[in-house]
């Protein structure tokens, strides 16, 4: 155990976390030149496209190393010396965007020490700040490090004075590094051998437990545990017990990562790796339970510390624009949720759009990635409805309920108090963007509660409305900001709110999916904005469709998709006018017709149009 340590990379998003565990990768011999390629951790199609780390991902390097002129020195996997020593670091690469906190603190549970990664281009942001504090939390060694040394921009004595004045770390903590290039990087290999402890153990090796910090599904093997073997040792064919879900099962192999599975004969205490168990239910499994063998009494053993459930903030509903493939859109979100236990979904049906699912999700951009994963590796064409938060609804019965759709949203008169989520909204803006950071985050209801110099940067505080973040409020602050601005949030309660529902109608027909939840005094101008964007992409038909905005009764905006205008007299060649009257009488009626009984296809680009009107 004292040749282990285990670690996590932790920044904000772009950061360089992904190319920084490459190079690693690299010198410590983990993978040929051969098979090496950028971001090798991020194994995820989507996550290579899109440049981000999604899911956690570890594995296990075995560094040989020693000191040459007093040196230290970094030696191949295959060189034959005598003196040398030897070092097992377990990695856990992060992701860095705010939706994915939880996969953040999941992996930080598993390790003893945590690499603060900061941009020197761009400074400390706000996801360095909240991931920091979550490693202060749980007692980590941070070594803060600052990369990108080598790019021009670089602002490195500003970046310095940052994580100093911001979060007081010593200046001669910090090493400088560039990921790209390799440079600083044996340098931090060295540190996290000096600096970041080896394991802790808390028992006498006689017990045996094990933390579950992540699993996943495999449609040949079942389900497999990641896990941080805490004491004692697990062995392939262990008998074993899960303490939270009180279930048994066996240890069909063992082993970590390279960052493929790789199996060996037993995880020792401080290792990190997996087990394959012989579970095909992932349900049986949760992520933070605990792990024991069988031949000790289950009823004697304390559980290791585990996570808080993860609760869904964002609900959007999807809908397969094929009904007969919705089937195959729930094994396809079952399936996802094999391998994402932040996942939820329940059936749903709506008149306008049919059967569909409605699915709880972390935020705007887990929404948009498991909407793209279920259309790309499932082949399911979908339409989803816009993003929405639980209300909670108080009756004049004194009774309580939860809703997440504007359609369930019971009759005002039943309705004594509405409350909406609300979060606590972390800003950091360079102080020339103040004013109109401030302008922006107040007029979408945004009260500020702390207001603190950083150096040349900004730390507001708000409480800030949950509903208003999901719309375009980001887009809105890069904006203004020129993208300077970065932010974090955290859940913070639900508190009552003067809030209506706003129906759309479309040919006179209410679109339930296009509904939603507004502020009062915003409703009229909600209302105008939204159905000015919506005649823009409701296609034209051969009648006039009108597109409408209304709470209750009232309507508050209409405005109109024109018809097009079919030429019926092109086939007549002169002759009597009465025979042109005719024709476009006929015409006529047919498009009374049409406009009684057509129906109206609406794209998916209107759906979406909801989130972009403020």
């Amino acid at each position: 155990m004292q040749n282990i340590r285990n670690f996590a990379i932790i920044a904000h998003i772009d950061h360089g976390k992904s190319t920084l565990a490459d190079r690693m990768l690299e010198l410590t011999g983990t993978v040929s030149p051969r098979q090496m390629r950028a971001q090798l951790l991020d194994s995820n199609p989507i996550e290579r496209e899109r440049g981000i780390t999604i899911k956690l991902a570890p594995v296990r390097m075995e560094m040989k190393y020693g000191f040459e002129n007093g040196q230290f020195k970094i030696y191949p996997k295959d060189t034959k010396i005598l003196n040398f020593e030897f070092c097992t670091l377990n990695l856990i690469d992060t992701p860095g965007h705010v939706d994915f906190s939880y996969e953040v603190n999941r992996s930080l549970a598993a390790c003893e020490g945590a690499i603060l990664l900061v941009d020197a281009t761009q400074g400390v942001q706000a996801q360095t700040l909240a991931h920091f504090h979550q490693a202060q939390k749980l007692g980590l060694t941070i070594i803060p490090i600052i990369n990108k040394i080598d790019v021009a921009t670089a602002d490195i004595e500003g970046t310095k004075r940052q994580i100093h004045d911001i979060l007081n770390l010593d200046l001669d903590s910090i090493l400088f590094i560039s990921a790209k290039t390799g440079q600083g990087v044996p340098e931090l290999l060295e540190a996290i051998i000096n600096r970041i402890p080896p394991p802790r153990t808390t028992a006498d090796g006689s017990l045996t437990r094990a933390l579950v910090f992540n699993s996943n599904f495999d449609p040949h093997l079942g389900v497999i545990a990641w896990i941080r073997v805490v004491d004692g040792q697990i062995r392939t064919h262990d008998k074993l017990f899960l303490l939270g879900t009180h279930t048994e099962t066996s240890a069909l192999e063992v082993g970590f990562f390279t960052p493929e599975r790789k199996p060996c004969p037993t995880l020792h205490a401080g290792e990190v790796g997996y087990v394959v168990t012989t579970l095909k239910d992932i349900s049986r499994l949760t992520v933070g339970d605990t792990i024991t063998v069988m031949n000790q009494e289950p009823s004697t053993i304390n559980p290791l510390p585990g996570y808080q459930p993860v609760k869904p903030v964002v609900f959007i509903s999807l809908h397969p624009t094929d009904g007969s493939q919705i089937n195959l859109l729930r094994d396809s979100l079952a399936r996802l949720r094999l391998q994402d236990s932040s996942l939820t979904f329940f059936p749903e049906f709506s008149p306008a759009l049919g059967n569909g699912f409605r699915v709880g999700l972390l935020g705007l951009l887990h929404a948009d990635i498991v909407q793209e994963r279920l259309e790309r590796e499932f082949g399911l064409n979908l339409i989803a409805a816009a993003p929405s938060v639980s209300y909670e609804i108080i009756t004049t019965n004194h009774e309580l309920s939860t809703i997440s759709k504007a359609m369930d949203l019971p009759d005002p008169s039943q309705i004594k108090t509405i409350r909406e989520p609300f979060i606590l909204l972390s800003i950091y803006v360079p102080e020339d963007y103040l004013g109109a950071v401030m302008q922006l985050t107040h007029s979408r209801r945004g009260q500020l509660q702390n207001l603190e110099h950083l150096a040349r940067i900004i730390h507001l505080t708000y409480s800030f409305p949950l509903a208003e973040l999901l719309k375009d409020y980001y887009d809105q602050l890069k904006s203004v900001s020129q993208g300077f601005a970065t932010l974090d949030y955290e859940l913070s309660g639900f508190y009552p709110a003067d809030l209506v529902k706003l129906e759309v109608l479309v040919a006179g027909q209410p679109v339930d999916a296009m509904s939603q939840i507004v502020p009062r005094l915003s409703a009229p101008r909600v209302a105008k904005a939204l159905v000015e964007r919506l005649i823009d992409l409701i296609p034209r038909q051969q009648f006039e469709v009108a597109v409408q905005a209304a709470v209750g009764s009232k309507i508050l905006a209409r405005a109109d998709v024109k018809a097009f205008r079919k030429d019926v007299t092109a086939k007549l060649y002169g002759g009597d006018q009465t025979r042109k009257d005719k024709l476009l009488k006929k015409q006529k009626k047919g498009k009374a017709r049409m406009k009684r009984v057509g129906r109206v296809d609406i794209p998916q680009e209107a759906f979406l149009a909801i989130l972009k009107v403020s």
